[in-house]
């Protein structure tokens, strides 16, 4: 085909998609990602899905985050939205600039959940890294090569260290990334940090323990405990937040010619009395409340309450309130009494058991060559930790699909509690979440044995469901 032939095509299948969607004037902005042409409408209400599906080169479509995504796939999207972007006058867009418009159409609650997972987007590469050295350490301290060997010992001591660097400075690094995401100035979320965890207050873990004498201050009546802040986690959230908007206001309300010098002094000294009178002691019960009630949910009703977990964690997908786990997990690795993450593989079996539902629609539908472009990519997009396309693509569009993914997720959840598999780290499930597992406890058999197991059940459901609805169908016409 020409490359006149094929602009052609692209700009009857961008005429498709803009009258699919309302027209022009209902598109507010528009880009693309690796696979996806994304694009920001006004009126949801006014897509016609089918319409899309039927679209030449479609692959799928769905709605998240504020944004309609219309699978095309690797490179062929990068052509489409050239001519898509030049026919709807959308060209110029950077992704930040679309998710930006598309923030503006959420809701207050999505408006919150979305800036929680942009706290964790900036750091989350150092997480990832110190979760992967975790592991890397892990392994090599159980042979006994590494032990005798004054190199590799060393080696292994260096990882070790290197490992353990951002978790111990957490606080600080999600203090600093929340007064950058809520538009403060980055350094003074490292200064509260780094106030969070200085050395002349009593270490949380020791105090928590009884092992160290805590200091007493008297303020406006009040008893403060100079107590840090190790592990707080949601705290740092709060305080990022609050120092970024006294940031914001003092910026506003002092004179040009002393800013410099009042703005700051004033923002970290607010800040700092409401960390010890208000922030701290309230985040502690959040945190505390939140984590033990996890750990609660795990030790008293043991593998049903996995099962629940993994059973509902897709559902949670759908509202996108699962942005807001990133902060439960952050806080379960920073708590030394728990220190693994054990949520992590119970949304990576949630996530495999839609997977293996959508193997089970392909395999009913083999011969429909429109599924097989649909089906194939969403099912590879799970193997790597992205459920979005099966989800909206295939299961909750048919339903059936989505009840056996979360049976099947559930069946491996039980699977997770009595092999006690855990993470080391969080922010990636399924086959690159296998990097961050836990390997105590055969730890990598039991994290393929237990996707293997949501994904079969979650197929063969999916196959026993849809031959039973297609019976039930063929009564009923007859």
């Amino acid at each position: 085909m020409s490359d006149k032939e094929k602009q052609q095509r692209y700009l009857e299948i961008s005429k498709r998609i803009v009258d699919a969607v309302g027209g022009k004037d209902n598109i507010m902005a528009s880009t693309h990602c690796a696979t996806r042409l994304r694009i920001v409408l006004k009126d949801y209400d006014k897509i016609d899905k089918d319409a899309i599906e039927n679209t030449d080169l479609v692959k799928g479509e769905f709605v998240a985050g504020n944004q309609l995504q219309i699978i095309f796939g690797a490179g062929l999207v990068n052509e489409v939205y050239e001519v898509f972007a030049d026919y709807t006058g959308t060209a110029g867009k950077s992704m930040a600039e679309v998710k930006e418009v598309a923030a503006q159409k959420m809701n207050p609650l999505q408006a919150v959940i979305k800036s929680l997972s942009d706290v964790f987007v900036d750091i989350m590469p150092g997480i990832l890294a110190a979760a992967l050295l975790s592991g890397l350490t892990g392994v090599l301290s159980q042979w006994d090569v590494v032990e005798n060997n004054a190199t590799l010992y060393g080696i292994n001591k260096l990882v070790s260290l290197a490992s353990n660097g951002i978790f111990n400075i957490l606080p600080m690094a999600v203090c600093y990334s929340a007064c950058k995401r809520y538009g403060g100035k980055p350094i003074l979320g490292l200064v509260i940090g780094a106030i969070m965890l200085d050395g002349s207050l009593a270490n949380a873990y020791d105090a928590a323990k009884g092992l160290v004498d805590v200091q007493s201050i008297s303020l406006f009546g009040f008893n403060i405990e100079l107590v840090g802040f190790q592990g707080g986690i949601i705290i740092a959230l709060m305080m990022g937040f609050i120092i970024a908007k006294l940031d914001i206001f003092f910026d506003k309300k002092i004179p040009d010619v002393v800013k410099l010098l009042f703005s700051p002094m004033c923002s970290v000294l607010i800040s700092t009395i409401l960390l010890f009178t208000i922030v701290g002691p309230v985040g502690r019960l959040l945190s505390n409340g939140i984590t033990n009630g996890l750990v609660w949910m795990t030790q008293n009703l043991g593998a049903l309450g996995y099962m629940v977990f993994a059973g509902v964690q897709q559902i949670i997908v759908i509202t996108g309130l699962h942005h807001i786990l990133g902060a439960i997990e952050a806080q379960l690795l920073a708590d030394p009494e728990i220190g693994r993450d054990f949520l992590n593989p119970l949304m990576s079996v949630a996530l495999m058991g839609q997977g293996g539902a959508v193997l089970g629609y392909l395999v009913l539908n083999w011969k429909n060559n429109k599924m097989k472009e649909l089906c194939i990519p969403s099912f590879i997009s799970t193997l790597f930790g992205i459920s979005e396309p099966a989800i909206f693509g295939v299961n909750l569009r048919y339903k059936f699909p989505l009840v056996a993914g979360c049976i099947g997720g559930a069946c491996a959840g039980a699977y997770v509690y009595f092999s006690k598999l855990t993470a080391m780290g969080f922010g990636t499930t399924a086959l690159p979440g296998l990097a961050i597992c836990d390997p105590a406890n055969n730890g990598y058999v039991n994290y393929i044995i237990a996707h293997l197991i949501a994904l079969a059940i979650g197929m063969v459901l999916t196959i026993v469901f849809g031959k039973a609805l297609a019976k039930k169908k063929a009564v009923a016409v007859n």
